[in-house]
């Protein structure tokens, strides 16, 4: 599976998102995890996910895809 960040990063930056700070307050996270979630350096959890989608209408199926094997 593999995550898609710049859907995020598009969907933060239409919501007028531009920084880490922006997006760490709009989903109520550290700073440091907006930069790893905003980069690609991690994944979202469920609960983050879930904040992603409240805040700026991304699902999960938006965001994470199944690679082929």
């Amino acid at each position: 599976m593999s995550y898609r960040h710049e859907q995020l990063v598009a969907a933060a930056r239409a919501a007028g998102d531009h920084t880490d700070s922006d997006i760490a307050d709009r989903l109520k996270v550290a700073r440091t995890t907006a930069w790893r979630l905003r980069t690609g350096k991690t994944t979202p959890g469920a609960s983050t996910l879930a904040k992603i989608e409240q805040a700026y209408g991304l699902t999960a199926a938006a965001l994470l895809r199944t690679e082929a094997a």
